[in-house]
């Protein structure tokens, strides 16, 4: 809701305290300007993860906290796994340090919590903080002892609670039931039909708890556990979700400062910034791997970011969209074999019918250029999303699609020219 007469005393006294850098560096970044602050905040946190990585390298040996050799993977030695926790500290303590809800924009939106209001922005923070602990806990320990597909599951849709903050009469956190229509510019019309509004929505206009909320309760989920698996099933490549990921944070950094949304742009300058740090340590050949502990976190990192302030959900979906259909036809390709959608392949049985990234490698590419190829493509799209006009996102998705069936085709050809080779050299 918005701020109104009766909490203003209560907005002002949080403004003072959360509008300008309220943790430990106040002082210091009081003079910064903004657009600085973003840089060094990203610099920062990419630091630390660097940093961090080593003290968890020297955890997972000490420890024995490897990635065991297994068919379905590629690497032919153990590898240190947990990486995910580098990552995450390092968010976190630059978060706390340089993150601050901005309370100077009109209108500013805050949240009455039993009868005291806070920014919006800060109480999804904090609900991120909470899930995001949950989640890395939960598949850290999945990383060292292993778990089944249900308990991690019910882990996920407990972020996902979490993070919807539900009260007694509304949700408090994130609540995704709404998208910028791309034809309308208009303000809202009351007897306009549901197509002529400047918002589509799913059933509801205000994040109420209702009956009619359910649809939107279960595509917040959609969005968060799928952007969570996302993640986890690109990664299996080393650099490949790392770069892929840091790639399209910085992109989400960007759009948040041209909408001036600085404080969102900070956030996502530090998460950026941490997993970037992680790719010297993640990059072919890698001294260790992020594990899930660290796939899952970047997914629900980018899913509340593409929520947060508004205007990137299409951008994350353009920029995200080769490893999002490539998903989509690996699992149509498991169900047309028989085979459960969330099963691992057998990369030596079905190499022709897999992920993009290990299509690339049978088909005789490194993994070093795979990154390459995956990295252009991300980075194009990103562009694209960056420069597009609302109304013409369409025909970026429509060039996702012929990407990804001509990334498919090529992949075809680069496996069976190999094969022709190694059948050449043998003969």
């Amino acid at each position: 809701m918005y701020c109104t007469l009766q909490n203003i005393s209560t907005l002002n006294s949080l403004s003072s305290l959360f509008s300008i850098r309220p943790f430990i560096f106040a002082t210091l970044f009081y003079f910064i300007p903004n657009n600085v602050l973003i840089i060094i905040s990203g610099v920062f946190a990419f630091l630390l993860t660097y940093a961090f990585t080593f003290g968890v390298i020297r955890l997972c040996r000490k420890f024995g906290f490897f990635d065991a050799v297994e068919e379905r993977k590629i690497h032919k030695q153990p590898v240190p796994r947990l990486g995910g926790l580098a990552i995450f500290l390092a968010f976190l303590v630059a978060s706390l340090l340089f993150y601050a809800p901005s309370l100077t924009l009109k209108n500013a939106q805050v949240e009455l919590i039993f009868g005291h209001a806070y920014p919006k922005e800060l109480v999804i923070y904090a609900l991120f903080l909470f899930a995001s602990i949950l989640i890395v806990a939960v598949h850290a320990y999945d990383d060292v002892r292993g778990l089944k597909p249900l308990p991690k599951l019910i882990a996920q849709t407990c972020a996902v609670l979490l993070l919807l903050g539900p009260g007694l009469h509304s949700f408090h956190g994130v609540l995704f039931f709404g998208v910028n229509n791309p034809f309308v510019h208009s303000a809202p019309l009351h007897n306009a039909a549901w197509y002529q509004q400047p918002e589509l929505t799913l059933f509801i206009h205000h994040p109420d708890v209702s009956l009619l909320a359910i649809p939107a309760v279960l595509f917040t989920w959609f969005w968060i556990v799928g952007m969570m698996n996302t993640i986890n099933f690109i990664d299996g490549l080393d650099g490949l979700a790392t770069g892929i990921v840091a790639i399209t944070g910085l992109f989400v950094t960007l759009i948040s400062w041209t909408l001036g949304q600085n404080s969102i742009a900070i956030l996502a300058a530090i998460f950026t910034g941490a997993v970037a740090g992680f790719l010297p340590h993640n990059w072919n050949p890698a001294k260790i791997i992020m594990g899930d502990s660290g796939s899952q976190f970047l997914g629900i990192a980018l899913a509340v970011l593409a929520v947060m302030g508004g205007a990137k959900f299409a951008l994350i979906l353009m920029i995200l969209g080769i490893p999002i259909l490539d998903i989509a036809w690996v699992m149509v390709n498991r169900v047309r074999r028989g085979q459960h959608p969330m099963k691992f392949d057998i990369l030596y049985l079905h190499y022709r019918h897999t992920h993009l990234h290990y299509r690339l490698l049978f088909g005789g590419l490194n993994a070093r250029q795979i990154c390459y190829v995956l990295y252009s493509v991300t980075f194009a799209f990103g562009l694209l999303a960056l420069k597009l006009p609302h109304i013409y996102k369409f025909l970026g998705f429509a060039l996702v699609g012929i990407t990804m069936m001509t990334l498919l085709l090529w992949s075809t050809r680069l496996q069976k020219k190999h094969e022709e080779t190694k059948k050449a050299e043998t003969a």
